[in-house]
């Protein structure tokens, strides 16, 4: 059977690192490329509501696949292929690879995890790939993985509700240690804001993000990546807080009497 996969990405429909992953999976299967003409990095599971989205048909590109940049999102990029530009259904959404790794809460703002989760909300099978540098990135190891991953879900040995994000090591492939399923490391913030004036006096912000403060334990994704191993974390859209539900319960009959008072 021939697989058909949705491949997006938040850098960008041009990054490098799109093409390295495009050529990989077009091994496995039929590939359509929708991402966006420009950088979307940090846009999360952002999507555009108060104008068009416009779609354009690439002519020239680097590979003999079909191709359209986006005047919008990762988000929109996935809704737009999935419902209008592949013209039919899709096996699996790849979104990448991104340029730096997307690790623990960041899941939560990256456009590139973003996009795989867009994917999973329209009950497709999403990866987020990753790898864990943005200068001299080396891409071949994630594409390789992530086209591993979509052979195994065509021959129906993953679930399907996959949801997986992704991390490489910055390493050639003879130098990742192995691979392992891991849960998401804590980041303490460290953002700041930068306080500026523009040429007439009026106030803005730069949010600049400061040196991360990870705690780093055994068995997450932060661990793997410092370790040499390639991280695959599985994800859910569902956020709810299991161990709060009962400390949560016990307070609903007092709060709906000053909900009522």
């Amino acid at each position: 059977m021939i697989i058909r996969i949705l491949v997006v990405n938040d850098d960008g429909v041009l990054a490098p690192g799109l093409w390295v992953l495009v050529e990989e999976l077009a091994k496995v299967g039929e590939v359509i490329v929708v991402a966006p003409d420009r950088e979307q990095s940090g846009v999360g599971t952002g999507v555009t509501l108060h104008h068009p989205v416009r779609a354009s048909k690439m002519v020239h590109v680097p590979l003999p696949v079909e191709a359209y940049s986006v005047q919008g999102t990762p988000g929109d990029c996935v809704i737009l292929g999935l419902q209008a530009l592949a013209h039919g259904p899709v096996d699996i959404v790849v979104s990448g690879i991104n340029e730096g790794a997307n690790l623990g809460s960041d899941v939560l703002v990256s456009g590139t995890v973003g996009a795989a989760l867009q994917g999973h909300f329209h009950e497709v099978p999403s990866i987020a790939v990753s790898t864990s540098a943005i200068h001299e990135p080396i891409f071949e190891p994630a594409a390789k993985l992530a086209a591993a991953l979509a052979e195994e879900l065509a021959a129906g040995h993953m679930p399907a509700d996959l949801f997986l994000n992704v991390n490489l090591p910055n390493r050639p492939i003879d130098e990742i240690k192995g691979i392992a399923v891991t849960r998401l490391a804590h980041r303490r913030p460290t953002g700041f804001l930068e306080h500026q004036k523009d040429a007439r006096g009026r106030a803005y912000y730069w949010l600049r993000y400061g040196k991360p403060e990870w705690v780093v334990e055994e068995g997450t994704d932060l661990w793997a990546l410092r370790n040499g191993i390639a991280s695959i974390t599985p994800l859910q859209a569902d956020l709810a807080c299991r161990p709060q539900v009962a400390a949560i319960e016990r307070l609903c009959p007092d709060l709906y009497r000053k909900l009522a008072s």
